[in-house]
């Protein structure tokens, strides 16, 4: 059983539905499974501390400032505590609140604190559920990396049909057991990846260099996702003003020759994906001093190609990882050229984007891409949030790892 002895942190909110929280607790108490809870002002509306303090064998939490637990920070130890966040019922309103960033009570400090995954289990009125308001919400929040199971179609607590119904605690604990089963499973493969991403800067000479756009922010998005899935991962990251996660172990470069070489030395990995941006071009001989316009010949300033990373590990018979990842940066016949990329490459996968756009692709939060196989299959992700699009990159790696190994084995 997979989710046998994992920490779960319930997070009541108020709707009817709070009430089927009990059926829930029950059902994962009866599985080994921990379980602290956390009570809304107004889910104490529907049930109460002392029901949700018997069933899960612990305090229900309610006050920000407990003055009966003065050694612990609350919000702060509950989050490190849980293996996941679960919120059952996730109201209209609470999904407004996590929208704005508020942290104006326990449950929505505990959530913003929280450097664990936050499943959202929505239950509303067929007609909240569908209005414009909440559904942009919902990808704002999607945005934000939270995940959603629900709601359903059935029959409410209003008496009108259609869908905002409250998945059963049976739906519920199966996500949870498929979701930590996911993660075992990478875990026990004790699957490597290698990451690279950012620009390259390839000196003419002290101070001017060729380089390009890229901010670095898709591949770094990629690298947290599969950390987040179990998949020990390193980046190998170009000069950037990312603020990179402590959790993440970066290796810093600056040249395309740099990059090649780390990679290298990173050899063997199971994953590779290869989102720098490496300048195609460098220099051939770097002059150490600035050099003054009137005293050079432009002409005579002369290129050679850079070593193609994702072309040698493409090549790479004996080191070349399981699944081996490119992206393509297109302005034109994005499609096309990518679909030639991925052959010429030898790689798994290829993430074509478009940079001809401002909105989307280098320096910005956004991107849309498209992911193709070998097969020249193409799976369409809109415009989002460069963090939602690598946990579907992430997501779509692993399972075809895990598809590959299994055929393998």
């Amino acid at each position: 059983m997979e989710i046998k002895n994992k920490k779960i942190l319930l997070i009541i909110g108020g709707g009817i539905s709070a009430y089927k929280s009990l059926d829930l607790i029950r059902l994962l108490k009866k599985n080994n499974i921990q379980i602290k809870t956390i009570l809304t002002q107004s889910g104490k509306k529907f049930v109460t501390p002392l029901s949700l303090a018997s069933l899960s064998n612990s305090k229900a939490y309610e006050d920000i400032f407990d003055v009966n637990n003065e050694t612990e920070i609350d919000h702060i130890s509950l989050s490190r505590w849980a293996d996941i966040i679960v919120v059952v019922p996730t109201t209209a309103n609470l999904m407004s609140r996590l929208c704005s960033g508020k942290a104006d009570d326990l449950a929505t400090t505990v959530i913003l604190a929280s450097n664990k995954d936050t499943i959202l289990i929505p239950a509303m009125n067929v007609r909240m559920w569908l209005h414009k308001a909440t559904q942009r919400n919902k990808k704002t929040l999607l945005d934000f990396g939270y995940k959603f199971l629900g709601p359903e179609n059935g029959e409410m607590a209003c008496g009108e049909f259609g869908e905002g119904k409250m998945s059963s605690p049976r739906q519920i604990y199966t996500f949870l057991n498929n979701y930590f089963k996911n993660k075992n499973i990478v875990k026990k493969k004790k699957i490597s990846a290698l990451v690279t991403t950012g620009p390259t800067r390839e000196y003419l000479d002290p101070v001017r260099f060729i380089s390009n756009e890229s901010s670095g922010k898709q591949g770094y998005e990629v690298a947290i996702a599969l950390k987040k899935l179990g998949v020990k991962t390193t980046l190998i990251a170009g000069p950037s003003k990312i603020n990179f996660s402590k959790d993440i172990n970066v290796i810093n470069v600056v040249s395309g020759e740099e990059m090649m070489n780390e990679v290298k030395n990173l050899l063997p990995v199971n994953i590779a994906v290869c989102a720098a941006a490496v300048s195609d071009f460098k220099p051939k001989v770097k002059i150490k001093s600035k050099f003054k316009k009137k005293e050079r010949n432009l002409n005579n300033l002369y290129l050679e190609k850079n070593p193609d990373i994702l072309e040698y590990l493409g090549k790479h018979n004996r080191l070349r990882p399981k699944i081996l990842v490119g992206f393509s940066a297109e302005t034109e016949k994005l499609i096309e050229n990518s679909k030639k990329k991925i052959k010429e490459k030898y790689c798994d996968l290829i993430i074509a984007n478009d940079v001809s756009k401002k909105d989307i692709g280098f320096n910005v939060d956004y991107n849309k891409v498209s992911i193709i196989d070998k097969k020249g299959r193409v799976e369409n992700i809109p415009k989002n949030k460069k963090s939602f699009i690598a946990d579907r990159i992430a997501k779509k790696i692993i399972d075809k790892f895990l598809i590959d190994d299994k055929n393998i084995n």
